[in-house]
């Protein structure tokens, strides 16, 4: 089956889905986050749901030092919240560098600046899943 990863940011959150074998991960889209943090999980069940999917891998932002910060309890808390409007599993993925190895990708293909800031979640996300499917 599917697996989506998640890369959760304030404003974004950056999506990417597995073949239907679990072995290639490819960018999806950038979802823009509302006001409305109900909304924003019931659009993940459905996506989920429509995908087929049975794992959700959600990027967890670890110090660089292991320690877990306030970006990781906030992270988690959207993975909890997630849980109850799907019946998929949740986990999480140490996503150290996964942005900025998105970025260095996207300017060494040349890509303006402009158009990273709409790619970059997407690409971070495809990162994140590709290292979740490479150890599963």
């Amino acid at each position: 089956m599917r697996k989506i990863a998640l890369d959760i940011g304030d404003v974004r959150i950056g999506i990417a889905t597995s073949d239907p074998m679990g072995i290639i991960a490819s960018g999806y889209q950038t979802y823009t986050r509302t006001k409305d943090h109900q909304k924003d999980l019931l659009y993940f069940a459905q996506l989920v749901k429509e995908s087929n999917c049975d794992t959700i891998v959600i990027g967890l932002p670890i110090n660089m030092d292991g320690s877990e910060g306030e970006r990781v309890r906030i992270v988690k808390e959207f993975g909890e919240n997630l849980k109850k409007y799907t019946d998929a599993k949740v986990v999480y993925q140490d996503e150290r560098w996964s942005t900025v190895s998105a970025e260095k990708m996207l300017i060494e293909s040349g890509m303006r600046r402009e158009k990273r800031k709409n790619v970059v979640d997407k690409v971070a996300a495809t990162i994140i899943l590709q290292s979740y499917l490479n150890k599963i």
